[in-house]
Order: structure tokens, then sequence, then C-alpha cells
């Protein structure tokens, strides 16, 4: 009994003493500082690439100076460092490759929500996009080097990505681009202009090339130089036609009102009265007078 009760007690102090240790351990790390990197960041990424209509998605987690990666091409977790078991059992967890559904639930979903209303005015952003209607015009430019300047009109896009490039005969012109800056119309779409300096030769096939998320593929625009002989050919030939228009509309209108006055008259040689409706009474022939009598 007494050697049972000194083992109890034994164990009640070494029981109590467990508790102590075991509370002081709890209170005693919230007496030290914070370690150096404590702070978890965690960012969620969609890119959209312009033209090509996709969606990508990106997870980033941070952590006591470890960046994660999750991408959902090739859809597994990335790390600056290496830390393989811990990534193993992630890419391993069913749970895990629910991220893989994110460019759906988070990027096209949270991008889906709202669109750009021009009828009403409503600022709707993401949803719906709007693409871009290009014109290509020439013009002077008054600089004695390229004395033409060739004017690519961008407007009507939305969101507001978007990449112009000029191109001569196919290959990219850098030299002599100047570009305004974005503007936003009242609808809430935008417009662009993009000019380029140029000496035209004949032949030579100028193109606007035009990229955004709205379009499946570059839009293109082209303008073809023409020599001066050639213009003047064709403003020859416009002139012509607007001068004989000029004087064959005069003589169609006389042609058409004597047509119409003809109409007004009966055809035949009738007298004037029987034009107009009366009738003459008709004499009796003479063997309708002998039986009368």
């Amino acid at each position: 009994m007494g050697a049972g009760w000194i083992l109890g007690a034994r164990s009640c102090w070494a029981g109590a003493l467990l508790v102590t240790v075991t509370v002081l351990r709890t209170h005693l790390p919230a007496r030290l500082p914070p370690p150096e990197n404590f702070l978890y960041q965690e960012k969620w990424d969609c890119y959209l690439p312009t033209g090509t209509g996709g969606v990508r998605f990106v997870w980033r987690g941070i952590y006591a100076g470890s960046n994660h990666h999750f991408r959902q091409r090739p859809g597994v977790f990335e790390a600056e460092r290496s830390w393989g078991a811990r990534h193993r059992r992630w890419n391993k967890d069913p749970t895990s490759w629910r991220r893989s559904a994110a460019v759906d639930t988070f990027c096209r979903h949270n991008y889906g929500r709202s669109s750009l209303s021009a009828s009403t005015g409503e600022v709707e952003r993401g949803g719906r996009v709007r693409g871009p209607k290009v014109k290509v015009s020439p013009t002077k430019s008054g600089s004695p080097p390229h004395p033409h300047l060739l004017v690519c009109s961008v407007t009507g896009f939305y969101p507001s990505g978007i990449e112009i490039k000029w191109l001569k005969n196919g290959q990219e012109q850098t030299a002599g681009v100047v570009s305004t800056e974005l503007l936003q119309n009242g609808d809430w779409t935008f417009q662009i202009l993009v000019m380029l300096e140029m000496s035209p030769r004949r032949g030579d096939v100028y193109t606007c090339q035009v990229e955004h998320i709205s379009l499946q593929g570059p839009l293109t625009v082209h303008w073809e130089a023409q020599s001066d002989s050639a213009r003047s050919k064709m403003l020859t030939g416009v002139g012509g036609f607007m001068l004989g228009l000029i004087f064959l509309a005069p003589g169609l209108l006389i042609y058409l009102k004597n047509k119409k006055g003809e109409r007004s008259f009966p055809r035949g040689g009738g007298s004037r009265e029987e034009a107009g409706g009366s009738e003459t009474p008709k004499q009796g022939r003479p063997e309708d007078s002998k039986g009368l009598g």
C-alpha cells in the first residue's frame, strides 16, 4: 500500500511537472520576437494573350522566403527552391487539381460577370469585347524627306489592349511610325491613330495590321501606291463621267415631260367635242322614214 501510494504520489508529481512544463512551453514562443519571414502571400493571376482568345491561370504562394507556383499548364506545383516531398504530395492530392479548373471558375467567371453596353451607356467591365474598325487614308506630311503620310485609324475597340503594325510589301516598318495617345470615346470604347511617313513608289503595298483580343487573327487593311499618270487617268475618267451625267440629265427631263404630254390627249382624228365626251344625234336612214309614213 505504502509503496503503491508513494508511486502514485510520484506519478501525480510527475504529471503536475509535465503539465507545468507544457504550459510554460506554450507561453515561451510568445515572448520571443517573430521570425524574419513569417508572412504568407497568395496571388491569383489570369493572363489573356492578345489575339489568341485564350486564358492562362497562375497561382503563387509565398511563405518563408520560398515562392511556389501552380500553372494551368503543365498543371503541377513548382517552386524556386526544391520542396520535393511536399510538392509530390500536393501534386497527388485530388483537391489540389481543383486549381486546374480555376481558369473557368475564377478567370472566365469573373471576366464574364459584366460586359460593355454601348446602348445604355453602362460601364460593365469585362465580358463582351468590341472589335476595332480600321481605315487607311493617305495625306500630305509636309516634311521634305517623306512628303506623304499614311494614317491608320483604329476606332471602336474594347478593351484597350491593342497592337498595331505597319508593313511595306510584307516587311514590318519601324522607322517613321508615329502614334497618338489612346483616346477613350463616350461609349467607353477606344480609338488611336498610327501614322507612317513614306515615299511611295508604283507597286508598293502598305498594310496596317491590327491585333486585338476580339479578333480570331490579325486584321489587315492594304493600300497600294499608284503612279501620277494612273492617278490622273482615273481622275479624268471620273470627271468625264460626271460631265456626261450633267448634260444627260436635262435631255432626259425634257423627254419625260413630252412623253407625259402625249398621254394626256387621245390618239386619232376625233373632234374636240368627241374628245370632251358629247354625243351628236344620229340621222335616220331613208328606209326608216318611209316606213313611218
